[in-house]
């Protein structure tokens, strides 16, 4: 019966030795998770050689565009009529017209009318705002005046030009304000003709 029992264990024991093989192969090509990383913190940066004449001339011509096109807006001037003000005298295209109303008193009520140029003497309703001092004794409004194909504004000489705002239901004087031909930057395609 001895004889037996060595057969079973030589088997059993050539397999545990094989199980323990293959583990520590597997172990020894494991790959670790982290990575090497180069250290530069130390290192200076190279300049490169000089630059040529032609990198030099779109350098010079990329500084003159971005100079071109600096745009700051002009300071409010904040031109008045009775409880009603509008922030400039002279806009860009793409600019927007900024009316403030403040203290209309608890009878007045009409229509603050933006008017735009047609020629030099005649004019055409562009925009309307109604207001009420019952209802709203202070608000403000901004306006952008934008092409459209369907409103029949097809090129930005619809706007350019001397604007009026009349005050409607009320003896307020009219402000004026001029729109100019330049473009507010950003702004181009946005006024390029659409009819």
């Amino acid at each position: 019966m001895e004889h037996v029992s060595n057969k079973v264990i030589i088997p059993i024991t050539g397999v545990i030795i094989a199980i323990i093989a293959i583990a520590v192969v597997m172990i020894n090509f494991e790959q670790p998770e982290t990575m090497e990383i180069e250290d530069t913190i130390d290192r200076e940066i190279q300049p490169v050689e000089e630059t040529t004449p032609e990198i030099q001339e779109k350098l010079d011509e990329i500084k003159k565009i971005n100079l071109e096109n600096t745009y700051s807006p002009k300071d409010r001037e904040w031109i008045t009529s009775g409880p009603f003000q509008i922030d400039r005298s002279e806009y860009l295209l793409g600019e927007k017209i900024f009316l403030r109303i403040g203290g209309l008193d608890y009878k007045e009520k009409g229509q603050v009318v933006f008017l735009r140029p047609l020629n030099i003497t005649h004019y055409e309703v562009y925009w309307s705002i109604p207001f009420d001092g019952a209802d709203k004794p202070a608000f403000n409004y901004y306006l952008q005046p934008q092409l459209s194909k369907i409103k029949g504004y097809c090129s930005v000489d619809d706007f350019v030009g001397d604007w009026r705002v009349v005050f409607r239901g009320t003896d307020y004087q009219n402000l004026e304000f001029k729109i100019i031909e330049d473009i507010l930057p950003g702004d181009e395609n946005n006024y390029q003709p659409v009819c």
